[in-house]
């Protein structure tokens, strides 16, 4: 009987003391962020997908098609192809892709970019990213280059 006494004590004891923890976080400021009416500042070293650096001159990519960053992807989601055009040095990019389902955001592919003094891939600052296919996630990061040119 002194068993049962004690372990309702015990339980009762156990029902208040959750239910002072529970006073004492509803009395406290709201630490929730109201998503889509609120946000967060974007951390300095946030790593989104990557994206393509423009030309400062001509507004077009730096890339100059040496796959690099396509051999240095483990996950193999980048694509790139080039031509060589009449009159222009080396190749000139035609298809930059990236397939951001595959991507592990490894950074292999910025870090083994050889174009210098600036990087022609980088990371990108979207983290609001939200689709219901598969097709929403695959990025022509050359076009996407172009439209904001414009």
């Amino acid at each position: 009987m002194s068993d049962y006494l004690k372990e309702i004590i015990s339980g009762t004891w156990s029902l208040f003391v959750g239910l002072g923890i529970t006073i004492r976080y509803f009395f406290q400021p709201v630490v929730t962020v109201q998503y889509p009416h609120q946000t967060l500042p974007m951390t300095p070293r946030f790593r989104g997908h990557t994206e393509l650096v423009p030309d400062p001159e001509s507004g077009g990519p730096l890339c100059i098609v040496c796959g690099m960053c396509e051999k240095a992807c483990p996950s193999n989601c980048i694509t790139v192809r080039g031509e060589k055009r009449e009159g222009v040095k080396g190749k000139v990019l035609t298809e930059y892709t990236l397939d951001f389902t595959r991507c592990s955001l490894c950074g292999l592919c910025v870090e083994s970019c050889p174009v210098t003094p600036t990087k022609a891939i980088t990371f990108s600052r979207d983290y609001n990213l939200a689709g219901v296919s598969k097709e929403a996630y695959i990025f022509d990061l050359k076009k996407r280059l172009e439209a904001e040119n414009r």
